[in-house]
């Protein structure tokens, strides 16, 4: 039963991760970018989730119709300005104008809502449902719910809209997407319009969760960094696998060793490579099927 009940927290867990890794995957993915500012996007979600939700009396889910599309101009506007222009000079000036505004970010936050700490609070975020003797938190499943639709709503935006096929186009060769007649430096603001409204979903999860401050981006930059690494660049789908796995190493290490236990479960993806090791394998198998088909013929 303690099994059970670990992996469930686990799962429910991942699911918040799995929405703190969309953003940086898909700028990664597609737009070739460090963006070292993603952090500081989560946490900019989180305080304005708190401000809408406590200026409103709404929860701060319901604020996220406002949150969102705020980030969304936000990060729009950024790739457009600033970060489109450093990229024509290269990656390493991209890197340092995202590295430029997480500095921005963090210390304008620092001024306006001073080191204090922030939660929002819910009516349900305590609440807990007992399952068979397992108990399971009612936030937690609205909150993995929530990753699960916004990565599933992503998928089908990139697959299914125009505007969608031109990210995946440009991100596959920008010179034949440019060639073809899309505008690239267009496509990569609305990646990272994007990329920012997702990190806004992600900054509503943070706060509910977790309490949060101006200066807790690194860990959530950290944090995106090993979910893009496990799930690889730009796969939306194994984003939410990733958020999983990365929350069950939380869980099973507890709170003394869950971060340690998931570094070193990173290290050994990163040493031993499971997807060139399955991929080898699997290739492997169709040229020995292949090999034995020819010698049937």
């Amino acid at each position: 039963m303690y099994i059970v009940q670990v992996l469930i927290n686990g799962i429910l867990l991942g699911g918040i991760y799995a929405v703190i890794g969309l953003g940086m995957s898909l700028i990664l993915g597609i737009v070739k970018l460090t963006n070292l500012a993603h952090g500081e996007y989560i946490i900019m979600g989180a305080f304005l989730s708190s401000i809408l939700s406590t200026a409103l009396g709404i929860d701060p889910l319901l604020a996220m119709i406002v949150s969102v599309p705020i980030m969304f101009f936000f990060g729009y506007a950024l790739q457009r300005v600033l970060i489109n222009h450093g990229m024509k000079r290269g990656a390493e000036p991209a890197l340092l104008v995202t590295f430029g505004i997480s500095i921005i970010l963090k210390d304008g936050m620092l001024m306006l809502f001073t080191p204090d700490a922030r939660h929002v609070a819910t009516s349900y975020s305590n609440n807990v449902i007992s399952i068979a003797g397992i108990d399971i938190s009612l936030l937690n499943v609205i909150l993995l719910v929530v990753s699960a639709a916004v990565i599933f709503i992503l998928k089908v935006f990139l697959e299914k809209t125009y505007t969608g096929r031109a990210i995946r186009a440009t991100a596959d060769d920008t010179e034949a997407a440019r060639l073809c007649g899309i505008n690239v430096g267009h496509t990569f603001a609305i990646a990272m319009g994007i990329a920012c409204a997702t990190s806004a979903i992600a900054g509503t999860c943070v706060s509910m969760k977790w309490t949060f401050y101006p200066t807790s981006g690194g860990y959530y930059l950290l944090t995106a960094f090993v979910v893009v690494v496990i799930s690889g660049l730009g796969d939306i789908r194994g984003t939410l696998l990733a958020g999983v796995m990365f929350g069950l190493m939380q869980v099973i290490g507890g709170a003394s060793y869950g971060l340690l236990i998931s570094y070193l479960f990173l290290i050994v993806l990163l040493v031993f490579n499971p997807r060139e090791l399955i991929g080898g394998a699997i290739r492997k198998r169709k040229l020995a099927a292949g090999e034995v088909q020819s010698n049937e013929k």
